[in-house]
């Protein structure tokens, strides 16, 4: 039987836990999203109101609506706010040893019935789950960016998850209108250990000439039918987020196909993490992308 959820905390405003938390707050439950620092919070809920805003302005949300949402969620850089929350989700850093101190520190002041949550896109949630006291109330929600579009949820279970604790993870993805799917507690889930390395062979195949990234790109969307194709994809996912997939997967299956590509390791040195950078597979400091001759 689910829990009932009404208060949900988020930890991190950036990248993803700021739509994790517009998503939560536009389903009607009160948010709490933690940062580290104000100044990293405050750019966090700017892009949440940012986001409403223009809800608005294409007549998708009236601003009464837009207010109630944005009045459903409170900011802080005190995990003690946290304490009484229902529901915990970490979208923090893709690093285990931040998201196990994390943890640690948080599973003393949450309620001990609360469930714990991460959003990691390739790590063990079993490995997060051992640093609490409370492993059997422990999943994975995995949101795609961006969350306040993207309609899957991958629900993981790890070995400890109890029954409850998952079906309330589950109940609760639905109740923000997303596509749950069960998944079991393996590298890469379903979505990553499929898309990951599709992503990697198209490196290859660019390494290797098949074609310019532009050419890879275009053949895809219109041979296969994708929105967009494996490098704008790799762009817009991050290269730096893709090179750490990589690495897990690797490290998981001691396969050539997770293993990151010559031309990934040089970008990524570069420090050309695609769309976040202003540079990767494609140059975004103009109008429109245009392909990075660099490479």
């Amino acid at each position: 039987m689910a829990q009932q959820i009404e208060k949900v905390g988020v930890l991190g405003a950036g990248l993803m836990g700021h739509g994790i938390a517009q998503v939560a707050a536009q389903s009607g439950y009160e948010v709490v999203l933690r940062e580290v620092d104000d100044a990293t919070l405050q750019k966090g809920i700017g892009r949440i109101e940012k986001q409403l805003a223009r809800a608005v302005e294409k007549g998708k949300s009236s601003q009464e609506d837009a207010d109630a949402v944005r009045g459903r969620i409170h900011g802080t850089v005190d995990y003690g706010e946290l304490a009484s929350c229902d529901l915990v989700i970490e979208a923090i850093t893709e690093s285990l040893p931040l998201k196990l101190e994390m943890w640690r520190e948080l599973d003393g002041i949450v309620k001990p019935e609360a469930v714990f949550a991460t959003n990691t896109s390739s790590l063990s949630v079993i490995d997060q789950a051992a640093a609490t006291g409370r492993p059997e109330r422990f999943v994975g929600l995995h949101y795609f960016n961006p969350a306040q579009v993207m309609k899957l949820v991958e629900v993981v279970r790890c070995v400890t998850t109890s029954d409850e604790a998952f079906e309330t993870a589950l109940q609760f993805a639905r109740s923000e209108g997303k596509l749950a799917i069960p998944t079991k507690d393996k590298a890469g889930f379903i979505v990553n250990r499929l898309l990951v390395p599709y992503m990697l062979d198209a490196i290859r195949a660019f390494e290797e000439g098949v074609g310019s990234a532009g050419e890879i790109d275009e053949a895809m969307k219109a041979g296969a039918g994708h929105p967009m194709g494996p490098l704008t994809l790799a762009d817009f996912v991050g290269l730096d987020t893709l090179g750490s997939i990589c690495d897990v997967l690797f490290e998981e299956f001691r396969e050539r196909r997770f293993a990151q590509p010559p031309t990934l390791r040089k970008m990524l040195s570069a420090g050309w993490f695609g769309r976040k950078s202003g540079i990767g597979f494609y140059d975004y400091s103009g109008e429109t992308p245009s392909e990075n001759t660099g490479i």
